[in-house]
């Protein structure tokens, strides 16, 4: 997986073994960033992928998904203001 100081934007990490392409969180993607992959997994379902672009990391993907480990969401780090300190 790509390390999140090269992606700056949240984004969705999909277990390509736990999803059963029930389809809930591609629906529920208001921004339409995932999509079924044409590639089956182990247990002969099309797996979720993130497009690569139009996460917000509102976890609608996450909630919606009925499989516990399917999905995650990487929220990057913010990085401190100067006003931090």
């Amino acid at each position: 997986m790509t390390k999140s100081k090269e992606r700056p934007q949240p984004f969705p990490i999909i277990h390509k073994e736990e999803c059963k392409s029930c389809n809930r969180c591609v629906i529920s993607c208001k921004n339409n960033a995932l999509e079924l992959s044409k590639d089956l997994n182990e247990s002969g379902y099309n797996y979720v992928v993130y497009k690569g672009k139009g996460c917000n990391g509102c976890g609608d993907c996450y909630y919606t998904c009925p499989e516990p480990l399917a999905v995650e969401i990487h929220i990057p780090k913010r990085k401190k203001s100067k006003k931090e300190g």
